[in-house]
């Protein structure tokens, strides 16, 4: 037996999420199956996390346990062969056998990115999230609201309505946010999210940068843990998985 690490890059656009399910096409169901081509074996594939339909990942950690006697630098190159090109290998290992990638995970590394042109990009409308009001928005206001999140908060507010997680405490290392010409990329660094987290903390951020929330006010929406109180959600496609730590 084998313990097999992957990293992986995708493009989440003709997806329904990572995970597998019944009526759709998933990013785990995919490599699954490019597994089973090359091996013949059916394998369950453990991923570090579980990205949304339209999501995106630079940097997404699985791992999967096999007998298949193909050395390990040698997965990536088969499993891209077989695979569709908006999903890529880029690195294959053997690790032990007692590695999970998702309870092992010390950390991770979420980007969100925004469109604040006049129009919405053609080229890159399925990487970034064109906001309207784009040109309101205060990089000061925005790098201010953000510093509220950094730390160790209950953040019940920023998670969507259904998500059946007891422990909603999480912590946030760091918020960085980077302005090139028509575009804001907020890098999230911190040790968990939980469903909807990064797209709910962007949403309230970003409204606090056009006057629509006071920046002062969220420490207290933090506190209060209130959904409603918070900015809105905002989708999917502007967000990308960049990296998960390990010991």
């Amino acid at each position: 037996m084998r313990n097999i690490r992957i990293i992986i890059e995708y493009d989440g656009t003709n997806y329904s999420g990572w995970q597998t399910q019944k009526n759709a096409p998933s990013i785990q169901e995919e490599i699954q199956k490019a597994i089973k081509k090359i091996t013949g074996e059916y394998v369950n594939l453990i991923g570090a996390g579980r990205t949304d339909a339209g999501v995106h990942a630079k940097g997404q950690t699985a791992n999967f346990i096999t007998t298949s006697k193909i050395p390990a630098d040698k997965f990536a190159w088969a499993l891209n062969s077989v695979l569709q090109e908006d999903i890529v290998v880029k690195e294959s290992e053997e690790v032990s056998l007692d590695f999970h990638s998702r309870y092992d995970a010390k950390s991770k590394i979420y980007s969100y990115t925004i469109h604040r042109g006049l129009f919405p990009p053609a080229i890159m409308r399925n990487y970034v999230y064109h906001v309207n009001y784009g040109k309101q928005i205060d990089i000061q206001e925005l790098k201010k609201a953000a510093e509220s999140f950094i730390g160790t908060h209950d953040f019940r507010a920023f998670m969507a309505a259904g998500s059946n997680v007891v422990n909603t405490v999480r912590t946030i290392y760091s918020i960085d946010i980077e302005e090139k010409e028509d575009f804001i990329k907020i890098f999230y660094h911190g040790n968990g999210f939980l469903y909807n987290m990064v797209r709910i903390i962007t949403g309230t951020i970003v409204y606090a940068s056009i006057g629509k929330l006071n920046s002062k006010d969220i420490p207290d929406i933090i506190r209060k843990g209130d959904r409603k109180l918070a900015g809105i959600t905002f989708p999917p496609h502007g967000l990308c998985l960049e990296k998960v730590f390990y010991d």
